[in-house]
């Protein structure tokens, strides 16, 4: 699936591509394509979305639903990241899939796919810093007997949102030298777990087992339900590599870059959480035990139970470190898509989240919007055992359909898109029909409840969500309908206030 043309372009061309689509440059170029590889691979960041989930998939089908689930999810994946890409090499702004969507579609097709992608980008960074708020409990259990309550996860997660918040302010450079780190970080910390797991443990699981073993802890009786719901591991794990795209304009080469960012993430993730997913499951000494960890995270106790507490103790460490480094990546993604989104006039008080500093060139109060609001998504965890599985499920019911609008308009515009130089060519329209056609049933299928029986504890508030976000950018659309709006090229050369809304500098 190689794109038919990737010629280089030098970083001035990208500046005058980014004006020609309407902008004036005001964010630092100083990302590599490396870098915007690992942005996306470290918002996907298996060590975080694997590990976190993987109780929720030990009771949603168990090991036979998250390994070959593993596989069909990913394979899928891949065909939206590909079509996604096409159209980022067209595209490489900020607002990546709302200006897309514009671009193709018009004026409401971008509005309801900017609010569809802040929804799911702000989710994310609930679910990834609660995430790890949990394993940091886990650890501090494992170590010190300390008990993980809601109130005591809740301020370690808070604490989190406000160290990614200050390392984000240091600006870009930052931010991709601490991607470019976890790459290797993730990497290497897979090959550590896979094969601690596989040499230490007296006692492996079968092939039979890992592969085929079904468990229902759902409360529903149809197995095929209880598997089509059991994806939402693999589902949740592939999503974030939208942030390639947001960072295109801080990114060299960004025509071809982002668009190899998305797909190289995906493909990478793909194999690596593959291998992960069944190292754990081959390690599972007792499946009851595991599942109801006294720790609350069933990887932890496999750790545990295979290594001892001192070998299980490193390997927390080295999956906190990874999701530490997957929650700052999704805060950099979110930060720049509040930017790119109140330069537009879309977000109530743009004035204030479109400012960037003339010292680091970072978008700052869009970095405390991205954190504030997060914060808020994951509150009820506090009064819910559940709410954590609902905040991982509004992320990808956000964030998902965003990434199919784009791509379902190009295939409506046919030969009115004009690819960029990172194109799919003969495969475009295949691929982009059956990456459509995914997501529209991921969409109606993480919607669905998954427990049963269905209380105001084990509700899927996915789909509540969607509802209030859809109804508040339909009513917050009147308001700003008249000063929404991406801006033309011609706009950028003859309207005052456009630039001025471009600069943004403070």
């Amino acid at each position: 699936m190689s794109p038919t043309t990737e010629p280089t372009a030098s970083p001035h061309d990208e500046e005058r591509r980014l004006r020609e689509l309407g902008y004036r440059p005001v964010l630092a170029r100083r990302m590599g394509g490396f870098g915007n590889f690992a942005i996306s691979f470290s918002v996907i960041s298996i060590l975080s979305g694997c590990m976190t989930l993987y109780g929720f998939g030990m009771g949603a089908g168990g090991p036979a639903v998250m390994l070959w689930g593993w596989a069909g999810v990913g394979l899928f994946v891949l065909c939206v990241g590909l079509a996604l890409a096409e159209v980022t090499s067209a595209y490489p702004t900020s607002g990546a899939l709302y200006y897309m969507a514009d671009r193709l579609g018009g004026r409401r097709w971008g509005w309801y796919t900017g609010w569809l992608n802040l929804l799911g980008l702000l989710g994310a960074i609930a679910g990834i810093d609660y995430g790890a708020a949990l394993f940091i409990g886990a650890f501090a259990n494992l170590r010190w007997g300390f008990e993980p309550t809601p109130e005591k996860t809740m301020l370690i997660f808070v604490a989190i949102l406000l160290l990614h918040a200050v390392l984000n302010l240091f600006g870009v450079r930052l931010v991709s030298l601490l991607n470019s780190i976890s790459v290797w970080w993730h990497l290497a910390g897979v090959a550590l777990i896979v094969g601690a797991l596989a040499i230490v443990p007296d006692h492996h699981q079968s092939p039979s087992f890992v592969f085929t073993h079904f468990s229902n802890e759902t409360g529903w009786s149809n197995p095929i339900y209880v598997a089509a719901i059991g994806l939402l591991l693999a589902q949740y794990t592939f999503s974030g590599y939208d942030a390639s795209a947001h960072l295109s304009e801080e990114t060299s080469n960004a025509s071809v870059s982002a668009a190899r960012g998305i797909v190289r993430a995906i493909w990478v993730s793909w194999i690596a959480g593959f291998a992960l997913l069944a190292g754990l499951t081959f390690a599972i000494q007792d499946y009851a035990a595991t599942r109801n960890s006294a720790t609350g995270v069933p990887p932890a106790q496999i750790l545990l139970d295979g290594l001892g507490t001192n070998g299980a103790s490193v390997l927390l460490l080295v999956v906190i470190t990874a999701q530490l480094f997957c929650g700052n990546a999704e805060v950099a993604a979110a930060s720049r898509m509040v930017f790119a989104f109140s330069r537009d006039k879309a977000l109530p008080g743009s004035s204030l989240w479109r400012r960037v500093s003339d010292r680091t060139q970072t978008p700052v109060a869009a970095v405390w919007f991205s954190v504030g609001v997060a914060c808020v998504l994951a509150l009820p965890s506090l009064y819910s055992a559940t709410a954590y599985n609902a905040v991982t499920a509004i992320n990808v019911i956000g964030i998902t359909p965003a990434y199919a609008i784009p791509v379902f308009l190009r295939l409506r515009a046919g030969d009115r898109f004009q690819p960029g130089p990172w194109s799919l060519g003969r495969w475009s329209r295949p691929i982009g029909w059956i990456a459509v056609v995914w997501v529209a049933v991921v969409t109606v299928l993480f919607c669905l409840p998954q427990a049963s029986p269905v209380t105001v504890d084990s509700m899927n508030y996915a789909s509540v969500a969607l509802a209030v976000v859809l109804v508040l950018a339909s009513v917050w659309w009147y308001v700003a309908r008249r000063s929404y709006g991406t801006p033309t090229a011609a706009a950028y050369g003859s309207d005052r206030e456009q630039v001025e809304l471009a600069e943004g500098i403070v």
